[in-house]
């Protein structure tokens, strides 16, 4: 904890003064123009890779970057994308998978899942993105198996995500984007999912 309480005194005594209009301005209103679904993951860090600050991203995550298939049931994840769709207006909203991602692993191997019931029905989520893996990346050496599925959940959750009542009217409107990237850690670099010709390229050149 003590690690955490210092970051905080730096952030009071530097961060925040340098800010605080910014921060008076935030404190009674967010106008965000991406919604961004991402893992829990605790290496995959939206604002430092992509250079955003506060306010600017509304950020979803769970374990596996998973859209639930709309149904009856309420959860976390579709009420937050409702809320940025409809309340919040965002323009863009990106499905962000990553490398090595321990969801994708623990749904290839369930041997480590003896336990923890709560995780492995959350794994059902990801069972399309095996019907979705995605060719071989020889850049990706020996976890080449692993990365086609993760881009394979990327693009699973992808359509979960278009098949929300709020993004499927939003999109129809043409007031928002859907996007499906897939950010590799070892490299930094981030390659979005292309629809039409149905495979991943690098975001940018």
């Amino acid at each position: 904890m003590e690690r955490l309480i210092e970051g905080y005194k730096r952030f009071l005594a530097e961060v925040f003064p340098e800010r605080e209009r910014n921060f008076l301005a935030l404190a009674e209103w967010q106008a965000p123009e991406w919604l961004f679904i991402t893992c829990s993951d605790s290496r995959v860090l939206p604002d430092l890779i992509l250079g955003t600050g506060p306010g600017d991203l509304f950020i979803a995550r769970n374990a596996g970057n998973v859209v639930p298939v709309t149904g009856a049931d309420v959860d976390g994840i579709t009420a937050a994308i409702e809320y940025a769709v409809e309340v919040l207006k965002v323009k863009h909203a990106i499905v962000c998978g990553h490398s090595d991602c321990g969801a994708l692993k623990a749904a290839v191997d369930r041997k480590e899942l003896d336990g923890l019931p709560k995780v492995r029905r959350w794994l059902l989520h990801l069972e399309a993105a095996f019907s979705h893996r995605q060719p071989l990346n020889p850049a990706d050496g020996e976890a080449a198996e692993l990365a086609s599925l993760i881009r394979g959940n990327v693009v699973a959750q992808l359509q979960n995500l278009k098949a929300q009542p709020s993004v499927r009217w939003a999109v129809q409107q043409g007031q928002l984007t859907v996007h499906g990237w897939y950010y590799d850690i070892r490299s930094g670099r981030i390659e979005c999912y292309d629809e039409k010709k149905r495979r991943f390229v690098p975001l940018v050149e």
